[in-house]
């Protein structure tokens, strides 16, 4: 299978470049095909101007080749901290331009863009690694989990994403050798289980 994997963290000694390691050597030991992007080393600009926005607009080469990876992808995963409840700008960004009507989704005839959009995405799994330094409890009674609603409901879900699984690493700020390993070990396990 061909599977693209995005990395959005600046640092290359956070824990997000091991989990995205892991997640791409894991792949290749299993024969996929991996399109890995570490969009802060690519310097990706997550900018989408006005003239860019529409349908048919002109996109540049740079957003056509993700473009045509995310379409001709069997799946996707995505490695990111959870930054005030949402992914970081870059990949935030990498969305809004990647993720385009005639791409991800469109709308059925007569449909303005006030309906529900038919996913057009071939990929129906999605993987989502977070790492975060707020307690799962907190998380859910304190905040709700946006980033469960943003990824399953807002993205994956009405692109036609429907095998979705997302895990959260935390707390990062104490966690130990011993456990930043097992959690790598419970990435490779995951990656497996769903490519």
């Amino acid at each position: 299978m061909k599977i693209v994997v995005i990395l959005a963290h600046p640092s290359e000694k956070s824990f997000n470049h091991a989990i995205a390691d892991t997640v791409v050597k894991t792949l290749r030991e299993n024969n996929h095909e991996v399109l890995f992007h570490d969009l802060y080393k690519e310097k990706f600009d997550p900018m989408l101007r006005r003239e860019e926005a529409a349908k048919n607009a002109w996109i540049g080469p740079v957003i056509e080749k993700h473009c045509k990876e995310l379409t001709a992808s069997n799946g996707l995963v995505i490695i990111h901290p959870n930054w005030w409840g949402q992914p970081p700008a870059i990949l935030k960004g990498w969305i809004d331009r990647v993720f385009r009507a005639g791409v991800a989704y469109e709308f059925r005839e007569g449909d303005k863009g006030e309906g529900i959009p038919l996913g057009l995405l071939k990929g129906k799994t999605a993987l989502v690694f977070n790492t975060s330094n707020t307690p799962d409890e907190r998380e859910q009674k304190v905040f709700g989990d946006p980033l469960e609603t943003i990824w399953k409901n807002c993205i994956f879900g009405l692109c036609g994403m429907t095998r979705y699984h997302r895990k959260t690493f935390n707390v990062i700020l104490t966690s130990t050798p011993e456990q930043r390993k097992e959690w790598l070990q419970e990435t490779e396990k995951i990656v497996i289980e769903y490519f």
